[in-house]
């Protein structure tokens, strides 16, 4: 039963629609107003309102693997500055170590909320910046072996004092970077977004009264809280392990370990990270405040309700990890690709929640956003190009898997062609989804999105950050695996294949192409139990060929020059022979109990339980 609260419970949901509102509203602010595509068009930004404790109230619709580390953000603030916050004061800070950021191109940007001469909360965004220095164009740089060779760290800093500008720091961040213009722009607009968040709480306290908002804020988060309990409640106590893998850095890469053990007890959650592996000499560590970020994404995402994305539904949730580790590095350990990270943390957490929750997860999908990055000097003038390229969802127990859409963790988009060639000396030669790629399954997994990058410059290098091709996305109960990724290098005669992870930057020269193939999503129910129509509509969209037809789902398709029709009484031939030749192995569906259950996904996709 719902607690008893002291607001009206329709005042309650002005107030949550409200305050959505604003961070929507700052969210507008910064698609207007940013400089850099992968802010502007990529979307790789947040926004989020936050109590005068740090403690979100409302977020943008962005990135939920931002939004859920500004609590720690806010609290490592608080303690920096303690009283020395003031109206029209502006905060800005992005070191893992130092301020609880994420990875230095992440920078928040947070300006106090002051009502009658008292702080009422924060006005909260955080943006990915083009660059922000370092070894590496784009500061992602996957062989750094410390956060120094990075980029620039900011500590907790103003970046406007009282209203003033702190000409000292914002040249110390221009001369730093390499595109000072996008970077100083972006900053800018992050800027006018907090302001837009501000003047906006503002008015609601001057319309409704401090106590009347203050009170409604606190039993948001109660409301949400108790809802949070409610959607945990439901689902089947017991203990759910899962263990995948990262192929790993550079040319002969080691895999990195992903261990997660999930406790339902009651209408609590623990999420322990106990035997992942130790912290890398190389960017993909993650910092543990984005460690807790993509587990309340994970979580939050398998509840059926509308639990208002504020800091109470987060209470029920418990996130352990041993420092040292790949998801709790401790300094100087590099960041700066923690991205690749966390999303594979969210589709770990996928695979323990499918034991108890089948009906609420998809099979793995093509693991979140890959970033390629070129970089070079064209027209005398640096360019860094960069976006965080989405891929597709693996299939659930009722739809297939999403062709071409953001992660879970990231709403974020694909830069459109003609935005690309519009601002860089880069040709886009192909852009679709590949047909044969979904994990065949009862539900197919998403295709593969393959994108190909044609240099017009003399010169440039080119780093990318990627991931699943020694361990492709699984599939859930009998659903097969996904395609793996690929990345090759198109130099006049020669194709080189590229690694998933670089170490280096490659360099490259005018006319090399690149050509970037995601991992597709994994199937779900055995292939040989979907719908022979559906797989006959399959290849009349050119997802799947009259071969793969055969090959994977056990469909026998007639092509003629008018249309392609099923061959009934070959395809009920063939599935019977099928079924005589499949394993009698079953893959366990769920854990209603306290027995522990593990599943291993391995590179050939199998599921073996521990």
């Amino acid at each position: 039963m719902m607690g008893r609260r002291k607001t009206d419970p329709f005042l309650l949901e002005i107030f949550k629609n409200a305050f959505d509102t604003i961070a929507e509203e700052m969210s507008l602010t910064i698609i207007r107003t940013a400089y850099s595509q992968i802010v502007r068009d990529s979307l790789d930004f947040s926004t989020a309102l936050c109590d005068e404790r740090g403690r979100t109230i409302a977020q943008g619709v962005c990135t939920p693997m931002h939004l859920g580390s500004f609590y720690d953000a806010l609290q490592t603030m608080s303690g920096k500055i303690g009283d020395d916050v003031h109206p029209d004061d502006v905060l800005i800070m992005n070191d893992p170590y130092a301020a609880a950021g994420q990875h230095l191109p992440d920078i928040y940007v947070v300006r106090p909320i002051f009502y009658e001469n008292a702080l009422r909360g924060w006005a909260t965004t955080l943006a990915h910046h083009s660059d922000v220095g370092g070894i590496v164009a784009g500061s992602n740089a996957l062989g750094a072996h410390e956060i120094w060779q990075e980029g620039l760290r900011i500590p907790v800093l103003k970046l406007m004092d009282r209203g003033r500008r702190n000409t000292t720091l914002w040249d110390m961040i221009a001369l730093n970077v390499r595109t000072p213009d996008l970077v100083l722009g972006d900053l800018q607009a992050q800027m006018a977004a907090a302001a837009t968040g501000a003047r906006a709480m503002v008015r609601l306290f001057e319309r409704y009264g401090a106590d009347t908002v203050l009170r409604a804020i606190a039993d948001l988060n109660d409301y949400a809280r108790e809802l949070a309990e409610a959607e945990i409640g439901d689902l089947p106590d017991g203990v759910y392990h899962f263990t995948d893998h990262i192929d790993g850095i550079g040319e002969n890469p080691e895999p990195i370990i992903l261990k997660v053990r999930v406790e339902i007890k009651g209408s609590r959650v623990l999420v322990d990270w106990d035997g992942s592996s130790a912290q890398v000499s190389g960017g993909v560590n993650s910092t543990f405040p984005f460690t807790k970020a993509c587990a309340y994404a994970a979580l939050r995402s398998v509840m059926k309700a509308d639990v208002p994305n504020c800091h109470g539904f987060t209470e029920i949730i418990e996130i352990r990890a041993p420092e040292g580790t790949v998801v709790r590095p401790v300094s100087p350990a590099p960041c700066g690709a923690r991205g690749i990270t966390g999303y594979r943390m969210i589709d770990c957490l996928f695979g323990a929640l499918s034991q108890a929750a089948p009906d609420r997860v998809t099979a793995d999908g093509s693991g979140g956003s890959t970033l390629p990055t070129i970089a070079g000097v064209h027209g005398g003038k640096q360019f860094v190009f960069c976006e965080t390229a989405m891929g597709t969802w693996g299939a659930s127990l009722v739809n297939d898997g999403l062709d071409g859409g953001p992660h879970i963790g990231a709403n974020q988009s694909n830069v459109p062609i003609e935005m690309i060639e519009q601002a860089y000396p880069i040709r886009i030669e192909h852009y679709g989804f590949v047909a044969d790629t979904g994990g065949p399954g009862r539900r197919r997994g998403g295709l593969a999105i393959r994108r190909d990058y044609r240099l017009l410059a003399e010169a440039a290098t080119l780093n990318v950050r990627s991931d699943k091709r020694a361990y492709p996305p699984h599939g859930l109960f009998g659903g097969c695996q996904g395609k793996p990724s690929m990345n090759r290098l198109v130099s006049g005669d020669k194709v080189i294949v590229l690694p998933v992870l670089l170490k280096e930057p490659v360099p490259i020269k005018k006319h090399d192409l690149f050509s970037h193939e995601m991992p597709s999503g994994g199937g779900y129910g055995p292939a040989t139990e979907r719908e022979p129509e559906r797989v006959l509509e399959d290849c009349r969209l050119g997802k799947i060929s009259t071969e793969g037809a055969r090959r994977d789902y056990a469909v026998v398709l007639i092509e003629s020059e008018a249309d392609i029709m099923i061959d009934v009484d070959a395809t009920q031939q063939l599935r019977h022979l099928k079924s005589l030749a499949a394993s009698n192995e079953e893959i366990p569906s769920g854990n209603g109990g306290k027995k522990e259950i593990d599943f291993v996904f391995t590179a050939e996709g199998g599921a073996n339980d521990d």
